[in-house]
């Protein structure tokens, strides 16, 4: 069902005043009875009697069609109480007969019939509202955006999107509605609202999250997340990338049933983590994030640095897409409005940051759009804001309200809620192909297992991604204690390090190039990481020279600082740093080579504060390669820099 998108309550408010005894010295009608029987139907009015007002307001303008502000009424309350149709003939009637008499009206017509997907009427009544005088520019620019969006909207019905959606059957759905799903990054498990019947709460119904794993490519059946669920609401969830952390709405209240939910406002966002198997104490995160307003619908994103939500005011008002980072102190930030043009005056809300971390999905009355809230997507600019949103087009979007949006990893699938014909009952979840036009960048994941290498005990390691072209961090996350696993997000475009690390053991390096990397397929990669004592060994895979050349790259920088971290870190620590080359070239020319490399290594340790004493280089030439120097792939193995514990 569709309501007033933008007037109430001011239009409530408008007609109030309109209808109030005395402010207009003379009715549009003269009958004294009529003024009457109007001014007592007023008094059902304001005692909110809707339906002895309709039954009055009824007969009353059957008797006396040209009594205008009966007419009024009469749409008004049909709009107070959901009605949209029955609205538009007593507001057809009064607006026809006197144009000037009520110029709200013509907003209002455009309002409903715009609500209604009835474009040409929309257009007519708003164009209405636009040449009357001494109207608001507010309201102005609002009818200019409802003629641009029946334009839109009647050329995107020529032109439809691919859009064929499939229940997610079940597993999944079921007679109660289901609502803001959430997938991790490979996939593999859905987090999702269903709205549960209760008999506890006054309501009798509320809202609590189900979890389903994908198992040989099907659904599981869904269970409740009974560590988190309450008797009360829990509602848009959002898990990070590995699943291993929910980000969620709760809203404040104390009563008999599960943990009492404290907050800063009426709604604030929540988090559990997942470790060992269970989730975690429920908490709050705290003022730096949540605020006297309400806070809902957040989006994790998959590098764990920042979380997107809506805030809007308590009691209803503008709703805006807000984003907080991570601090260096590891906090949360204030958080501020994005920038750019994605937030406008009305609502926006149902937000995803995509795990490329440069798409944002979410859903607007305030864009061209086919009317209600449509999804649109944005994409980042270089400067740092959000760039034009663009309409995910009919049949995606209609007149109706169109939100809960989730699009996957790879992007090329999107979920969504909706209570078409056919489902399973109220709102179910559907996937479907999204269209190329609105695709997010190409995303791949890297997952695995982290492990002891001698006793091979599963390790919760710290696992970091990390740009090489400029030092910064794109994804953190921590492998799971007990299975030892772990997954991060890796958007395509750039070349990364991978760092594992644990205290007490010398760190994993890995290097991903994903600048032309087209099949965007998952990487596998099990970690098994050697104790710091003397005598290990490890390959720093991301020391980089050019050919014959000892001079360090720059973006050998990210390895050797988390080499001269963990030196600082374990201070009695000495090292040696070996050069290898493959067996190009000669034995004399190679060993040189090997022994420059060493050093440079060396010497750009020491310029981050470490002792010299601490460090010894050593050229070892072709003479320990890895693999075999038959084959390119084998050379490039061998081509290494190593780090050995001395002592």
């Amino acid at each position: 069902m569709k309501y007033f998108l933008f007037l109430f309550p001011l239009l409530f408010i408008s007609c109030k005043t309109l209808s109030q005894p005395g402010i207009h010295p003379e009715y549009s009608v003269q009958n004294k009875k009529a003024i009457k029987t109007y001014e007592d139907i007023l008094e059902y009015y304001n005692a909110y009697n809707y339906e002895k007002s309709i039954e009055m307001l009824t007969g009353l303008t059957a008797d006396y069609p040209e009594f205008l502000e009966a007419q009024i009424l009469l749409a008004q309350v049909y709009g107070e109480t959901n009605q949209m149709e029955k609205a538009i003939a007593p507001l057809e009637s009064a607006m026809t007969q006197n144009g000037n008499f009520y110029t709200m009206g013509w907003m209002m017509l455009a309002e409903i019939h715009f609500s209604m997907g009835h474009y040409d009427e929309a257009e007519k009544a708003a164009t209405q509202y636009i040449k009357r005088p001494n109207t608001s520019k507010e309201l102005t620019q609002r009818n200019q955006l409802i003629l641009a969006s029946c334009q839109y909207a009647k050329e995107a019905m020529k032109y439809p999107v691919p859009f064929d959606p499939q229940s997610m059957g079940a597993a999944i759905n079921s007679e109660r509605d289901e609502y803001y799903p959430c997938l991790t990054a490979d996939g593999n498990t859905m987090l999702y609202t269903r709205l549960v019947a209760d008999t506890r709460v006054q309501e009798g119904k509320q809202e609590d999250f189900f979890i389903s794993k994908k198992v040989s490519g099907e659904w599981t059946a869904s269970q409740s997340m009974t560590e988190v669920n309450t008797v009360q609401n829990e509602g848009a969830p959002s898990l990070s990338a590995d699943g291993k952390t929910v980000v969620f709405t709760a809203c404040e209240w104390y009563g008999d049933y599960g943990n009492d939910r404290t907050g800063f406002g009426s709604c604030d966002l929540f988090f559990s983590q997942l470790s060992g198997g269970a989730w975690s104490e429920v908490k709050n995160l705290g003022s730096s994030v949540n605020s006297p307003n309400w806070e809902s619908q957040p989006s994790y994103s998959a590098d764990g640095r920042s979380l997107y939500f809506v805030r809007g005011k308590t009691g209803g008002g503008e709703q805006d897409i807000y984003f907080s980072t991570i601090t260096p102190s590891g906090k949360w930030s204030s958080p501020v409005k994005v920038v750019g043009r994605v937030n406008t005056v009305a609502n926006e809300e149902s937000v995803q940051i995509h795990p490329d971390g440069r798409t944002l999905y979410f859903s607007s009355d305030g864009h061209i759009g086919m009317g209600g809230l449509d999804i649109y997507v944005s994409h980042l600019m270089p400067d740092g804001s959000w760039g034009e949103p663009k309409n995910l087009g009919y049949p995606i979007n209609t007149y109706k309200n169109e939100n809960s949006i989730l699009v996957t990893t790879e992007g090329d699938i999107a979920l969504m809620a909706s209570d078409r014909e056919g489902g399973l009952g109220g709102l179910d979840l559907y996937s479907f192909q999204l269209h190329e036009k609105v695709r997010p960048d190409a995303v791949t994941y890297l997952r695995g297992i982290v492990s002891d290498a001698l006793s091979f005990k599963k390790l919760d390691a710290k696992v970091e991604l990390i740009s090489l072209d400029d030092g910064k961090q794109r994804a953190e996350a921590y492998s799971d204690p007990r299975t030892g696993e772990y997954l991060v997000c890796i958007p395509s475009g750039k070349d990364y390090a991978l760092n594992v690390s644990k205290q007490g053991y010398l760190f994993h390096s890995e290097n991903f190039s994903l600048k032309e990397y087209l099949s965007l397929k998952p990487f596998e990669l099990d970690v098994e990481l050697k104790k710091l004592r003397a005598g290990e060994t490890v390959v720093l895979n991301n020391v980089f020279f050019d050919s014959n050349s000892s001079v360090l790259k720059p973006e050998s920088k990210v390895e050797l600082n988390r080499l001269a971290d963990l030196l600082k870190s374990n201070a009695t620590v000495k090292i040696e740093i070996g050069g290898h080359t493959d067996n190009v070239g000669s034995d004399t020319d190679n060993m040189k080579l090997s022994e420059a490399r060493a050093k440079s290594v060396v010497e750009f340790i020491v310029t981050q504060g470490i002792d010299a004493s601490r460090l010894s280089s050593k050229g070892y030439g072709e003479t320990t390669p890895l693999e075999s120097n038959d084959t390119e792939r084998g050379r490039a193995k061998n081509r290494r820099t190593e780090m050995k514990v001395m002592e």
